[in-house]
């Protein structure tokens, strides 16, 4: 069996609020991703997928739990040491795709900026590097001399991605790579990353909101909710039946070109705070089939079909 890139174990990440007062954003977090594959952690704004994402590309130190990339474990004592060692590997790609470019830089110096730091390149294969970085994501060699204010949103996430790929990477971070953009130029870059991925065998955690990007991006789906996931599972299976009651409310969330489906009705009541979170499910107050043990117990991430597990006392 292929060892995985990337293996979490009860990742947790707090945040000092106050004296005396911690924000849990992460709590508890366990998931793989395999080479070539590509997982897709979807959930409410605030549900911690970007905090989960930043932990993973060593952007935010964890509290508690491990993270192993590329089977060196960077979490603990001596993860800074493991860290260096793996960073070329692995790459970030921002949501917003202007503000993580220096508008001050040239296209070819913002792609060019990860080889300069990893240590002295030649000219020419610098040259040569920024040309094949181009072509890669459909830019022309004359985007290479103008500046990041020059194209449109998604020709800026083009870029970005670009400067992602410069050293090679074998695992991605995508933040919410397409929400900045409209439709149009959502599918070009979920397309794009398609792409690359094929050609390149590069494993993906695609973080988004929108279940139905995520559908066509990922191999496996990771539903996240209040800092903890609630359910995980292939995505054929997890589209086709999904078994926690917050996952089948986004799903039934997702606009169908259907005149006659009923309209969802939207979920009742809010999402619990992270600083006072509730000893039981943190979806019970919210959720239809929910019990009294449901208000006391937290449901542990259990496999209730080949590869499929969720976090539900109702199942």
């Amino acid at each position: 069996m292929t060892a995985p890139v990337v293996a979490v174990q009860n990742l947790v990440k707090d945040f000092a609020t106050a004296p005396g007062r911690v924000l849990r954003a992460v709590n508890g977090v366990t998931f793989e991703i395999a080479p070539g594959e590509t997982l897709g952690l979807v959930g409410e704004s605030g549900s911690g997928k970007s905090t989960t994402g930043r932990m993973l590309a060593g952007l935010i130190p964890a509290t508690t739990g491990t993270v192993t990339l590329f089977g060196q474990t960077i979490t603990g004592p001596h993860g800074p040491a493991h860290l260096a060692a793996v960073r070329h590997r692995m790459q970030f790609v921002f949501q917003d795709p202007n503000g993580s470019l220096n508008p001050r830089m040239r296209v070819r110096d913002a792609i060019a900026e990860p080889l300069d730091i990893k240590g002295h390149i030649a000219r020419p294969d610098r040259t040569a590097r920024i040309a094949e970085l181009l072509d890669m994501v459909g830019l022309p060699q004359a985007a290479a001399d103008r500046y990041p204010h020059e194209f449109s949103g998604g020709q800026r996430q083009r870029i970005g991605i670009a400067r992602a790929l410069a050293l090679q990477p074998d695992f991605i971070v995508a933040d919410e790579p397409v929400s900045a953009l409209d439709v149009s130029m959502q599918a070009q870059i979920v397309n794009l990353l398609l792409d690359l991925q094929q050609n390149l065998g590069i494993a993906i955690l695609f973080i988004a909101h929108d279940l139905a990007v995520v559908r066509s991006m990922s191999h496996n789906v990771a539903v996240m909710y209040a800092g903890a996931l609630v359910e995980i599972a292939p995505r054929a299976a997890l589209y086709a039946a999904p078994q926690h009651p917050y996952t089948r409310a986004l799903l039934d969330a997702v606009p169908r070109p259907d005149p006659n489906r009923t309209r969802p009705r939207a979920l009742a009541g809010e999402v619990p705070s992270m600083l006072n979170r509730p000893p039981g499910c943190p979806f019970a107050a919210r959720c239809p089939l929910a019990m009294p043990q449901c208000h006391d117990t937290q449901p542990p991430l259990r496999e209730i079909a080949p590869a499929h597990q969720a976090a539900c006392h109702a199942i």
